[in-house]
């Protein structure tokens, strides 16, 4: 279950306490919060959190597999999901609390930073684990937010990153203890409250032209 609350000018969205798969429904109900977010007047910023073990485990496969004939829509509402991200006007924060993996670790490269529990956790993109190629709009993403060498490392050999390490890569922008991962994800919201605008967006847009192109692209979300 989704919940949105807001704490002065920092907006954060705590996404789930269970795997956070990305299910039809829960797609739904974070596009829902981003609606509410972007309604917003004024400065503002955003964190997406989660409670529990888990921030995001990636694609809801056990769905997947019960509706294969939808998995093309399927797959472009989770494009949808993070060039939205990526192109939100306003400061976004990822706060990791625990494990990132998959499609769940590309929404939080979809953020402007990351924030990541130093101790226990894995930021993972396991996918060639898995046998499950990456798409071309999930591609531009992974290599528009990391380093060629990182991006390389993370996508061909599914390095699993703790969270000294996933900072040491370009992966995180901070790796703090447990009780500190959400208060420093707002710290870092709040600070960028005021750039939230039109100008933010054009920004955006210009600098992640291409991923987004890509990922917006829903006649063709797997070529």
């Amino acid at each position: 279950m989704t919940t949105l609350v807001r704490h002065d000018d920092v907006f954060v969205l705590d996404i789930g306490d269970t795997e956070n798969r990305f299910h039809p429904d829960w797609i739904d109900a974070v596009n829902g919060a981003l609606d509410e977010v972007e309604k917003a007047d004024g400065a503002k910023a955003l964190v997406t959190a989660a409670t529990g073990k888990f921030f995001s485990n990636g694609l809801d496969l056990e769905w997947l597999g019960a509706n294969p004939d939808r998995f093309q829509d399927y797959a472009a509402d989770v494009h949808g999901l993070f060039a939205r991200y990526l192109s939100l006007p306003l400061i976004t924060v990822a706060a990791l609390q625990g494990h990132t993996f998959a499609a769940g670790a590309m929404l939080s490269l979809a953020h402007d930073f990351r924030v990541m529990r130093a101790d226990r956790g894995f930021w993972c993109l396991p996918e060639v684990d898995i046998e499950i190629p990456f798409t071309r709009g999930m591609s531009a993403l992974i290599q528009a937010r990391l380093t060629p060498q990182t991006a390389h490392e993370a996508m061909t050999t599914g390095r699993r990153y703790g969270g000294a390490e996933a900072q040491a890569a370009g992966i995180v922008d901070s790796a703090v203890g447990e009780d500190e991962v959400r208060a420093r994800a707002v710290e870092i919201a709040a600070a960028g409250a005021s750039k939230a605008g039109p100008t933010l967006s054009t920004i955006k847009e210009r600098m992640y032209e291409g991923p987004l192109s890509s990922l917006r692209d829903r006649g063709n979300p797997l070529g």
